[in-house]
């Protein structure tokens, strides 16, 4: 599949809306001061977020790097590596909620855009492993 194709696809546009969302989160909860940036020191919460920016953006890499692989079990992997990926978000959204912050309505948004994400990619991962694609 070329990438215009692959582009144009939902579940990798559903990917780019994690992303994005998952900045947009990333940067409104993270509160480093230059304090603690000279210091090398951070917050539990500007770590989260850091986490959270990284695995987001790796989502839409690996949905690339899978669907254009040759090998099953590169694809596999990166399916599987996928999967890890959307638990750890998940699992961010938990610990920044533990972490006290209060704008909840935030972290719900993206669990819903995760879950719609995992349906999207359940279809995709089904037709790449498949070759219904």
């Amino acid at each position: 599949m070329d990438n215009r194709n692959f582009t144009a696809l939902p579940v990798y546009q559903k990917s780019l809306v994690v992303k994005n969302l998952s900045d947009a989160i990333a940067n409104y909860f993270s509160y480093d001061s230059d304090f603690f940036v000279l210091n090398g020191k951070s917050s539990l919460r500007s770590d989260i977020a850091r986490a959270l920016l990284t695995d987001a953006s790796l989502i839409s890499a690996t949905l690339v790097k899978a669907s254009s692989s040759k090998s099953r079990s590169v694809r596999t992997k990166n399916i599987v590596f996928i999967n890890i990926i959307t638990r750890n978000i998940l699992s961010y959204c938990n610990g920044l909620e533990k972490d006290g912050v209060k704008e909840k309505e935030y972290l719900n948004l993206l669990r819903k855009e995760i879950k719609t994400f995992r349906a999207y990619f359940k279809q995709w991962r089904k037709s790449l492993l498949f070759g219904e694609e």
